[in-house]
């Protein structure tokens, strides 16, 4: 009750009670029972405010929890692993597409060259395929991670990574009429960053209470924006945390109680007291305590005279919690947008048809991860990877400048997913070729491959096994001197 109702039930109880009555009727005929404010949502308060008032508050905190979850929880790791394996797995496969196959081919060798650890990394410790994996594990723990392209000649080519958690924003930075900083992000007018604060370090990684200003155009903010109104990452994992957390503590307590249950406890149950005053009170001897007894196998002993033994067994847990630790593990992987499957490594309450239907859920949810992946930081590190190549003369291209946008066409082959029966799914494909509803390129792409390095490898050792002799069948003879034919001649147009 509010006050004017308090006031009205003070002068007339009746008209109080009927003035609640009515509103209660109004309350049942609203159009939303979600809008309701009966004894079902009482406690339901809920506030509409900017994405910046709602996480900024909070997101230190969610971050600080994901990342101890990161560290103990089992459960958790297992979610994230799962994104790691599946999004980025063995890495991506680039494919240069500038018209000239000698070029493309160069760029593809360069570029592998210029992926291991020693050239794309500032730090010289992580691949470039290993950089993507920590990129998925950040923005999925963290909610976001930043990546500055550094031009430094510290390789084969003057362009290198490097990571800084969201953590080295300086957050400090005040809000002045010339600028609009925002936790360490200064933005135009249109909320566009324009550059960012990242702190400075000495040499034992302590902060010195200065930053950098970087220009937006040399970092890379990977994170995953939900709103209009976000300006910065909050952890992915904010929904799924209570849940792990209570499973954690529910199978802590289950893990204690089974491991008591497993002991055998005897108690001493005195039949005669053995102090007090009046009947029972006697002379005590040496064996009148049990202190620093404990059961040993094969003993032995003497118990004192009115002692009787009474053995505790408590009940076991573990056989009726499976099922709820199930559904909690299903609910958390299915918050993240994986089936339980996945998040538990359990199979076996699946068969073909239901493996199948949640294996293609889970690849479409991987499928938005590697997008963003290559929209957001695979195309612009190759980008800057083929200009830095250029300026360096490591390719040799007259007229870059002139037709860049040519040069930098490229296609990113994310890795290959697998099928639960491989000669079923072959089987489809070859069915679908043949009536033209799929490509080469597509299925070789769905594997992670490149369709024209399958088929010119192919010629190879089909080649190879006629010269050996191992083919013998007229018919896949024609049929391979036809492909080699093809293949020939498809080079010999190329090179003219």
């Amino acid at each position: 009750m509010n006050f004017l109702d308090r006031t009205i039930a003070w002068i007339s109880p009746k008209a109080a009670y009927e003035r609640m009555g009515y509103k209660r009727a109004v309350d049942e005929m609203r159009s939303y029972d979600a809008a309701g404010d009966d004894h079902l949502n009482a406690g339901w308060r809920a506030v509409n405010e900017k994405a910046e008032a709602t996480d900024g508050m909070y997101r230190d905190t969610i971050r600080a929890r994901s990342r101890d979850l990161e560290r103990n929880s089992d459960i958790l790791e297992s979610v994230v692993l799962a994104f790691e394996r599946n999004v980025v797995g063995g890495g991506f496969n680039l494919q240069a597409k500038t018209e000239d196959e000698e070029l493309d081919t160069k760029i593809e060798n360069l570029f592998k060259i210029w992926s291991r650890p020693k050239n794309c990394d500032v730090t010289q410790q992580q691949s470039f395929s290993e950089i993507c994996q920590m990129l998925v594990r950040r923005q999925k723990v963290d909610g976001g991670i930043i990546v500055v392209l550094r031009y430094i000649d510290d390789g084969v080519v003057p362009l290198s990574l490097q990571m800084y958690e969201v953590d080295d924003l300086d957050t400090m930075i005040p809000l002045t009429t010339k600028s609009k900083v925002v936790n360490g992000i200064e933005y135009n007018a249109y909320n566009r960053p324009v550059a960012y604060y990242l702190k400075k370090y000495d040499a034992y990684g302590n902060y010195n209470g200065s930053s950098e200003r970087i220009d937006a155009k040399d970092v890379l903010f990977l994170y995953k924006k939900k709103r209009p109104s976000q300006l910065r990452e909050i952890s992915e994992l904010s929904s799924t945390l209570p849940r792990v957390r209570d499973m954690n503590q529910f199978m802590e307590a289950v893990s204690v109680k089974e491991r008591v249950a497993a002991l055998l406890a005897v108690l001493i149950k005195r039949v005669i007291p053995g102090g007090g005053n009046g009947v029972g009170r006697g002379i005590s001897d040496k064996r009148s305590g049990y202190n620093g007894k404990m059961l040993s196998p094969g003993m032995i002993m003497e118990l004192n005279p009115g002692d009787d033994v009474h053995v505790v067994q408590p009940p076991a847990q573990a056989a009726n919690s499976s099922e709820f630790i199930r559904l909690q593990q299903r609910l958390s992987g299915a918050s993240q947008g994986i089936s339980y499957e996945v998040a538990a490594r359990d199979m076996s309450q699946v068969n073909y048809s239901s493996a199948r239907q949640g294996l293609l859920e889970d690849q479409k949810t991987y499928l938005m991860q590697q997008q963003y992946l290559i929209d957001h930081f695979l195309i612009p590190v190759y980008e800057a990877f083929i200009e830095s190549a250029v300026l360096a003369d490591k390719l040799h291209i007259k007229d870059f400048y002139a037709q860049k946008e040519r040069y930098l066409q490229h296609h990113w082959i994310a890795p290959g997913m697998k099928w639960i029966d491989p000669l079923k799914e072959a089987n489809a494909n070859k069915v679908m070729l043949e009536n033209n509803l799929t490509t080469l390129a597509e299925i070789a792409a769905s594997t992670g491959k490149d369709w024209r390095e399958v088929i010119e490898q192919r010629a190879i050792e089909i080649e190879f096994m006629q010269l050996k002799g191992v083919m013998n069948s007229g018919d896949d003879a024609g049929e391979i001197d036809k492909l080699i034919e093809e293949t020939d001649d498809e080079k010999t147009e190329d090179a003219t």
